[in-house]
């Protein structure tokens, strides 16, 4: 009985070897360098990020169709040096504002990226006008109507309503904050927005 036991407990890890030997695993992850992505990049694109943080679900999923990424920034390029214009709320961290942080930082977390451009608008405009924003608070409220706090959707709602007014994001209605939120899908499933380059660095994706 026992030697069954033994050759039958064998068989089985024997089998669960060959399977994580075979079997391509999902999480299986390359890091996202700012080399990976640099060559794509103009002064005004939009950079859409997958993170692996606490609202990165919650943001991922409010997209109805696109739900590839949970956080943008916008691309500043001067001097041939490039940053990111985001608002983060990472209260513990101090870093619950909008702010300008070094392209390869923004990568750190990131599992997939997007690299999106405005059609028919100077990138120069756009960066300039989110450079306007840094130092904001981050809209913990989610509130479309209130400019002096953004989140990092409303950073991109509050530039587009400035430089190009005519163009209106979408927008979808939750219920939990009783009002309407920006998803990502505004920027990678629209007309307006060209993909420039989608990047994943997990296999699977």
């Amino acid at each position: 009985m026992k030697k069954t036991l033994v050759a039958v407990i064998g068989m089985f890890l024997l089998l669960a070897l060959l399977a994580v030997i075979t079997i391509p695993q999902r999480a299986s992850k390359k890091r996202i360098y700012a080399d990976d992505i640099a060559a794509y990049l103009q002064d005004g694109d939009i950079i859409c990020r997958l993170g692996d943080r606490l609202w990165s679900t919650y943001f991922k999923d409010i997209s109805p169709l696109d739900k590839r990424f949970s956080h943008l920034g916008i691309i500043s390029i001067v001097d041939g040096v490039i940053t990111v214009i985001n608002a983060e709320g990472r209260a513990i961290e101090g870093k619950d504002h909008v702010n300008e942080t070094d392209l390869e930082e923004f990568l750190t977390i990131a599992k997939a990226i997007g690299i999106y451009r405005l059609r028919n608008y100077e990138g120069k405009a756009v960066s300039s006008a989110a450079m306007e924003y840094v130092g904001y608070p981050f809209d913990w409220s989610f509130d479309l109507h209130d400019e002096t706090k953004l989140y990092c959707t409303e950073l991109l709602y509050a530039v587009m309503k400035k430089i190009a007014p005519e163009i209106k994001l979408q927008t979808v209605f939750q219920k939990e904050l009783n009002g309407e939120i920006v998803p990502l899908e505004a920027v990678s499933n629209s007309d307006y927005f060209t993909e420039i380059v989608y990047v994943s660095g997990y296999q699977g994706i």
